[in-house]
């Protein structure tokens, strides 16, 4: 078939302007030839070739304003001797080891039968061998595409595709030749591995880059374009100073796994983030004669990073924690005392629970072991100054409001019994002296047991002091003592109070009963001493600067400070912390009965 491209937009207005066509051989009109020759406008078709048909064809195209005219040269060869297909054969590459395709050069006959509405066949020749359909490596994809599977050496020959059509009742067929050669270079579909069709975060104003990897298995460099795209708009730039842009494409060789190929890689760079940049597909392409994959990421605004605040907030809880509970530790005195005086409402009124008393005061009687005139000063005077005088507490002391010819056992049980809480006075000789006697370490009810009977007997142990005065032991101390004990630690229906009135060394502790060193050990004790300390150190300053005035010649008062007897120093504030709460909320005798019950 020979084809006149004068019947062309290019060449003038089909749609407007009339024309004719003719088709000339050595100055002769060609007309239709049965069975050999047919013109059909701007196609001339040769059904039948012969040596006769070679020469120069000329297509003159007439418009009522112009004429135009095509020359063509048609060359007739013989076929080889000994071979199928054509002389002249067109030149195609497959890729070894890839899925390759040959293309038949009839396409342009295929397209003039569809025009005419004319239905056509082509069948594929290896050589002289006819090629089935999906049978072994070939499998016919389209009218005019042959795929071999899996190329190897053996596919490098001649294929020939022949194109069967009918034409004014004549059968036709036309061949094209294809020598077929098998490069060892070969390049397999890219395989895209970056993106992953996801979605990113960021924060506006900082800066995002994302590569685009591509891996191409084959040998030798694939040739493979790979292209940004923000939405549908192509990202041309590869210049760093404007805001997005891409580099160049870095590649490298590697294998992975049973497959070598080459690794590419295009890297997006966005150097400061807008607000129109996000919620938007960033396409990555790779395109390539084995196909064009893509993949894509999108982008949205990063949710606020709460660690910063939540940090800081954890910081300022700690911290305030912290410091309440050191502030509380250094002033849980002051604060507990405070809140009393200021909602006492809050607080229960214990007018009504049957006690006589607020506390009882123990402490070592005269002539007994432990016994001195400041530790009964204390307890009989310094005491009541500040607790009854100054705060109101009603106090049970033995040597001040014990009813004489009372038994000490009977005195000593109703008297507790009777108070709220029990201030056992004691310094570091008050129980030093009773490992001397068989009962002085016990504290259990045995003790008691025993004390009775002393008590009834009239009789009690004696030991003497280094004058070789005569010492009692103290029963009353020992039966307070133990009767505390018992009900602070086994019933817990007693709150005992230790004060201490000097300073107890490990030794001298270890003299001490085990219940009240267990005692000391678990809730502390109030130490007088240490209230007696601080005024000496400050009567010791003082002193120094009274000398320092003398020198001068100034007079001077350098007697030493009395003990302080203000509820509001540290010591008297740590025992009322300790004493019963006086509060104002009524309690009503039913609801006491019934809690009693």
């Amino acid at each position: 078939m020979l084809n006149s491209t004068l019947v062309s937009p290019d060449v003038f207005d089909l749609n407007s302007v009339p024309y004719n066509i003719t088709w000339y051989n050595s100055g002769r009109v060609i007309h239709n030839q049965t069975g050999r020759v047919l013109v059909r406008g701007e196609a001339l078709w040769f059904l039948n070739v012969t040596l006769d048909d070679d020469g120069e064809y000329v297509a003159i195209l007439r418009t009522p304003f112009h004429c135009y005219n095509q020359s063509t040269r048609l060359r007739v060869d013989l076929p080889v001797a000994g071979q199928c297909g054509r002389p002249l054969k067109a030149e195609q590459e497959l890729t070894k080891k890839a899925n390759d395709i040959l293309s038949c050069p009839l396409k342009d006959y295929i397209k003039k039968l569809n025009s005419y509405n004319i239905n056509s066949s082509i069948t594929w020749y290896r050589g002289c061998q006819p090629i089935e359909d999906h049978k072994g490596q070939y499998i016919y994809r389209d009218k005019t595409t042959l795929m071999i599977k899996g190329v190897n050496a053996h596919n490098q020959h001649a294929y020939t595709c022949t194109l069967t059509f009918n034409l004014g009742g004549i059968k036709g067929s036309v061949s094209e030749t294809i020598n077929a050669s098998v490069r060892e270079e070969y390049s397999m579909a890219p395989q895209l591995r970056e993106p992953t069709n996801t979605t990113l975060s960021a924060r506006i104003g900082s800066s995002l880059s994302q590569p685009c990897t591509v891996f191409v298995p084959g040998i030798g460099m694939p040739f493979i374009d790979i292209l940004w795209y923000a939405g549908k708009k192509l990202i041309r730039s590869a210049d760093p100073s404007d805001r997005i842009y891409i580099n160049a494409t870095k590649s490298w060789q590697m294998e992975d796994g049973l497959h070598k190929g080459w690794l590419l890689e295009v890297v997006l760079t966005i150097t400061e983030l807008r607000e129109e940049d996000f919620f938007i597909n960033y396409t990555c392409q790779a395109q390539s004669s084995r196909g064009h994959p893509k993949a894509y990421f999108t982008l949205l605004p990063a949710d606020p990073d709460l660690r910063i605040p939540i940090g800081s907030v954890f910081v300022c809880v700690t911290f305030l924690f912290i410091t309440s509970v050191t502030v509380f530790y250094l002033f849980k005195v002051d604060i507990v005392l405070w809140f009393r005086r200021v909602f006492p409402v809050l607080y229960t009124n214990k007018d009504s629970d049957g006690k006589l008393y607020d506390a009882y005061v123990a402490y070592p009687q005269p002539r007994a072991i432990g016994y001195s005139e400041e530790v009964e000063t204390f307890a009989l005077h310094t005491l009541p100054q500040v607790l009854e005088k100054s705060c109101g507490y009603k106090l049970f002391i033995a040597g001040r409001d014990c009813l004489p010819g009372e038994a000490i056992v009977d005195t000593v049980e109703e008297n507790i019994q009777a108070s709220r809480r029990l201030l056992l006075l004691y310094t570091a000789a008050t129980f030093a002296g009773k490992k001397h006697t068989s009962s002085a370490g016990s504290s259990n009810n045995n003790n008691l047991s025993k004390n009775n009977n002393s008590e009834g007997d009239g009789r009690s142990s004696e030991v003497f002091d280094e004058d070789g005065g005569e010492v009692h032991r103290d029963t009353r101390q020992q039966l307070e003592c133990v009767a505390a004990m018992h009900r602070s630690l086994l019933e817990r229906t007693l709150k005992v109070v230790l004060v201490e009135l000097e300073e107890i060394s490990p030794a001298q502790l270890a003299l001490f009963p085990e219940s009240v060193r267990h005692l000391r050990k678990k809730q502390g004790a109030v130490c007088w001493w240490k209230e007696r300390r601080k005024r000496q150190r400050w009567w010791t300053c003082a002193r120094t600067r009274a000398a320092d005035k003398e020198k001068t010649g100034q007079d001077v008062q350098t007697s030493p400070p009395p003990p302080s007897l203000s509820p509001s120093s540290r010591f008297w504030k740590k025992i009322r912390y300790h004493m019963p709460v006086r509060g104002k909320r009524a309690t009503y005798p039913e609801t006491t009965a019934l809690l009693n019950l």
